[in-house]
Parts: structure tokens; sequence; C-alpha cells
């Protein structure tokens, strides 16, 4: 059963739009003979209705840039081109190629020139899940410099040492304002 997350006249951001907007309606769909609604939408007077999962509080949207939960990138296989799956029945899964979606919607993100791909396949499927991964990689060596800036005295030198590297990691790609 769900329960609303968001109230009307919440000020949200509507990922899939880029936009801040406020919430208008809370529509819940019901069930026959279910006490509580089975899915909760907003209408947020821009078109259509939008689940939790595509909008974010003013705290969320300025608590971080890279949010696991809200980045949901993955990894998509669309069809070859320029090769049949016979002529690459080398390649990891023949006839397709791997495209990292980054985006809210499945025409953004991440894609590799097919020449690249015919060359080494293994090398590009590896690019793939690493850079699906990449937010959740942020997230995590994001945890551990917090962590051991605030506790120092508790961890050994070489998890400080892993630490202080993620850190500056984490710095180099975000700014130093992290």
């Amino acid at each position: 059963m769900a329960k609303a997350q968001f109230h009307k006249n919440q000020r949200v951001y509507v990922r899939p739009v880029g936009t801040w907007a406020t919430i208008e309606r809370i529509v819940p769909q019901w069930v026959k003979d279910m006490d509580e609604p089975l899915r909760i939408h907003y209408d947020v007077g821009l078109g259509r209705e939008f689940a939790a999962k595509e909008l974010e509080t003013e705290e969320v949207a300025t608590l971080s840039l890279l949010d696991p939960e809200m980045e949901e990138w993955h990894v998509l296989r669309v069809p070859n081109k320029w090769r049949s799956a016979d002529e690459c029945a080398g390649h990891p899964v023949p006839g397709t190629h791997p495209v990292v979606v980054t985006g809210s919607h499945e025409g953004g993100g991440w894609r590799v020139p097919g020449v690249e791909y015919d060359m080494t396949p293994e090398r590009v499927e590896l690019q793939a899940k690493v850079i699906a991964a990449a937010p959740k990689f942020m997230m995590i060596a994001r945890r551990l410099a917090d962590y051991a800036r605030h506790n120092p005295e508790n961890l050994p030198d070489d998890v400080l040492t892993l630490a202080d590297d993620a850190d500056a990691l984490v710095s180099s790609i975000m700014g130093p304002a992290v």
C-alpha cells in the first residue's frame, strides 16, 4: 500500500522536466476492497501526473548532487546497426552493444562508436558497467571520507589513507565544496 510522501502546495523539483513546481493535487489510485490506495501520483500542473520517485523536496535537492537513490543509471542493450549477430558471435552479447542511460529518459547517456566496440568489446562492456555504477561509487567514497573526517582516532592509518584518496577524488570531480 502507498502513503503520500508529499503534501498539497509543497514545492518540489520535477526531475523528468527539470523544473520546480508546486503540488496542486494528490491523486491516489484505489483498488476495490482495500483500505489504502495502491499508488499515489502527484499533479503539479505540468500536463501529467508524476510518481514520488520523479520528485524531490528542496531539502533533498540541496543535500547531494549525485544521490544513488535519485540517479538510476543503468546499462541498456541496443541492437548493432553495423553487424548482425552472426557476424559478431565472439562478442559478449552478440548482436547488441551497451548504452549507459544517465538521464530520466532512454535518450540520454553514454554510447560508444561501433568500430571501437568491435575492437575491444570486453573493455567497452566493463566501461559501461563502471559508468552505470559511478553514482554509487561516488556516494561510497563520500561516506568513507565523511566517516574518516569525523572518526580519525578509530581508524587504522591504511583506512585513513584510503579515505583521503576518496576525499581527493570526490573533490576533484565535484569541486572543493564537497
